[in-house]
């Protein structure tokens, strides 16, 4: 194995069954990731980029294929096991942020590293630095209803990395915001991802984003179609 490979779809399916009518989300997947690379992955609504970040995340288990995951087969792989790769491996950002109200930005930050028996003045000093490096650590008190959403994206970002993820998973992260934010979170993400070597995944339905990504995979009806 390749041994800068972080990801390796073989020939993955996925299906989802609704009202007994099966729907094929992902058709015979075979795709190769290395570490510290940005891919952008474009399709329309329903092609099935977020079930292919779903499957990347250990969140949606293939229906069929292999996952490898640092050379793993997470197929072979427990839940007990799935769950601590997935809070240590891997960091999402989604669209919608996904903030908890009634914590602030520090907190909501610190919140992942908490579930990893992180002692209090660790956690507290690793989201002050992440949120340091996406640019809000002056907001660290406030709560998401008292940022914008550019300032709340951002601390969803502090979020992801606190832990150092090996993957970055951003599902259309800059589609509630305007035109000059949205730069301003890709350009955050480019820069986590030359200074952290993270490897990062970004679904958008925009095209100005996805061609300033460093290889760019499309997809249709459930296959890729390009890369």
């Amino acid at each position: 194995m390749n041994e800068n490979q972080v990801l390796k779809f073989v020939d993955i399916n996925k299906n989802f069954k609704t009202e007994g009518v099966v729907f094929t989300a992902l058709h015979k997947i075979n795709l190769e990731i290395n570490k510290g690379e940005f891919i952008g992955i474009s399709g329309k609504s329903g092609s099935g980029k977020t079930t292919l970040l779903n499957v990347a995340g250990l969140i949606d288990t293939p229906t069929s294929g292999d996952l490898f995951l640092k050379g793993r087969n997470t197929r072979l792989l427990d839940d007990e096991t799935l769950s601590k790769v997935r809070a240590t491996e891997i960091g999402f950002i989604f669209q919608t942020f996904n903030l908890l109200p009634l914590l602030s930005a520090l907190e909501n930050v610190e919140y992942p590293l908490m579930l990893l028996n992180i002692s209090p003045e660790e956690c507290k000093h690793r989201a002050m630095e992440a949120l340091k490096s996406v640019g809000v650590d002056q907001f660290s008190h406030h709560r998401p209803s008292q940022l914008s959403g550019g300032q709340r994206q951002r601390v969803a970002i502090a979020r992801a990395v606190v832990k150092n993820p090996t993957i970055l998973l951003a599902d259309e992260p800059t589609a509630n915001l305007d035109t000059k934010t949205s730069k301003e979170i890709f350009d955050i993400l480019l820069h986590l991802q030359e200074n952290m070597k993270v490897t990062v995944m970004l679904c958008s339905h925009d095209p100005d984003l996805i061609a300033l990504t460093k290889r760019q995979i499309k997809i249709s009806d459930g296959q890729i179609i390009s890369q």
